[in-house]
């Protein structure tokens, strides 16, 4: 039986934690004032979820299925691989998604902003990477909206992925963003990334091989755990 490991986090002094980006105003609300300290974890923690395809639905892929019409918007597919540093893919991993719809809304109570909601569109999915690390989603491509953070503040189109790995504590969260968007400028959870190529592995690029001619335009996005070429994942406190 393989040795079970687990997970750890890096030792950081109070109050100087990277996730207190003063141009991302609620992030002086989050980051820890005081010194962290390990949890203990119980094996339910340690050895759960146990997923796998029973716990995928045929078309939980396809954020476009779960209504009684078509989304409103311009459809899209967006896919790519989960690779570890050494770029081999990744398996049987439980990838979710979560997104505003075409106007730029989501499903959820404490969204304020007046664009209209799709009663067609949930803004949700997820699927398991196959034997080649491949993961692929059909959806909607989201809408950019106001947020508040200061004068004219507006987010760029993205995408939030959530990587479930062998346990709850390995959960990981990331964003992906398209390509030419002319909001990363400005937008200070973008820029919270400090190294700027960092920041643009969190960019996908347009990939006419997989578009579906009369159908939908097609996005590549490569998702890399740890190593030089790593994808950012984002804290707890980033994530809220």
């Amino acid at each position: 039986m393989a040795e079970l490991q687990l997970p750890t986090y890096p030792d950081i002094p109070a109050g100087e934690d990277p996730s207190n980006f003063p141009e991302y105003r609620s992030t002086k609300y989050r980051f820890p004032r005081r010194p962290l300290f390990h949890l203990p974890q119980g094996i339910g923690e340690v050895t759960g979820p146990l997923l796998g395809e029973d716990r995928v639905g045929p078309h939980d892929h396809d954020l476009t299925a779960h209504g009684h019409g078509e989304p409103i918007g311009e459809r899209i597919i967006v896919h790519g691989r989960l690779l570890d540093s050494g770029g081999r893919p990744i398996p049987g991993q439980l990838i979710e998604i979560w997104q505003a719809n075409s106007c730029g809304r989501y499903i959820h109570k404490v969204d304020q902003h007046p664009a209209p909601l799709d009663p067609n569109f949930t803004g949700v999915g997820r699927c398991l990477t196959d034997g080649e690390g491949r993961w692929r989603f059909v959806t909607i491509k989201p809408g950019a909206y106001p947020w508040g953070n200061h004068h004219n503040a507006w987010r760029p189109n993205h995408i939030h992925f959530s990587l479930m790995g062998r346990a709850v504590p390995q959960r990981l969260v990331t964003q992906m963003y398209f390509p030419g968007d002319p909001l990363f400028f400005q937008d200070p959870i973008f820029n919270a990334v400090a190294d700027e190529q960092a920041r643009n592995r969190m960019i996908s690029s347009f990939d006419l091989d997989e578009t579906v001619p009369d159908w939908a335009l097609a996005y590549k996005w490569d998702i890399v755990l740890r190593g030089p070429d790593a994808t950012h994942i984002e804290t707890a406190e980033e994530h809220g």
